[in-house]
């Protein structure tokens, strides 16, 4: 995960109904993630040549107020990546999610070890081929309350702004993750042609921090969808 601020001018616009920026020491983050699907089932059943795939995504974090005045902390994603159409297609079908299908390539070990060493995950799109990539350096580690990985790491809801302005909010389990700090990251992407002129200045800078994540199994569950709050 490499995490950069973002002015929240330019993330507001992309807010669904019924939640807000969540912000760590009054900042907003968004984050590129790469990741592997690993044994996937739908619904419980797996779905042949569909088990095991890349994903890459921006992702930013939003929180839904309660009525009891507590939050569900979430995240919002801007563009999802992943190798194959039928699950771009499906995503977008049941979610609205905004997955699009590309050409995709990684090197990551397909269980973390104690050194992992350099991760990658790179995709073709737009002519180009991109990527993102990190060494995972030292030891991992449980997340530290109050830091900025717990911060990244513990949302734990999906939000979706679905086409005629409503919401869909999801949950998703897993447990905590360790982590380990990260190094010598690499973003190379055509951050205008994926994600809009808005994020070509901030996602230009450096990270301002990264780790890799051991993951761990983890469940998505039905999507309920909120109302459309008329003003």
């Amino acid at each position: 995960m490499l995490n950069y601020e973002i002015p929240p001018a330019v993330l507001e616009p992309l807010v669904p109904q019924h939640t807000v920026l969540d912000l760590f020491e009054k900042r907003a983050l968004a984050s590129i993630v790469g990741f592997r699907f690993l044994n996937t089932r739908v619904l419980g059943v797996p779905v042949p040549f569909h088990r095991d795939f890349d994903e890459v995504n921006l992702r930013f974090y939003v929180r839904r107020p309660m009525p009891d005045g507590s939050a569900r902390r979430g995240v919002v994603f801007v563009r999802e990546l992943v190798p194959r159409a039928a699950i771009a297609y499906t995503a977008r079908l049941f979610y609205n999610e905004p997955y699009t299908a590309v050409p995709m390539h990684s090197r990551v070990p397909p269980t973390l070890i104690a050194s992992p060493g350099r991760l990658l995950y790179g995709w073709f799109a737009q002519a180009q081929h991109q990527q993102v990539s990190v060494t995972a350096v030292g030891e991992a580690q449980p997340l530290v309350p109050g830091s900025e990985s717990e911060f990244i790491a513990e949302h734990y809801w999906g939000y979706t702004r679905q086409r005629d302005g409503s919401t869909v909010e999801y949950q998703v389990a897993h447990p905590s993750w360790r982590v380990w700090p990260g190094a010598a990251p690499s973003f190379e992407a055509d951050v205008h042609g994926l994600y809009g002129a808005a994020f070509d200045a901030p996602l230009s800078r450096p990270p301002r921090s990264m780790f890799v994540a051991e993951g761990s199994q983890v469940t998505v569950y039905r999507p309920t969808r909120l109302p459309v709050v008329r003003r």
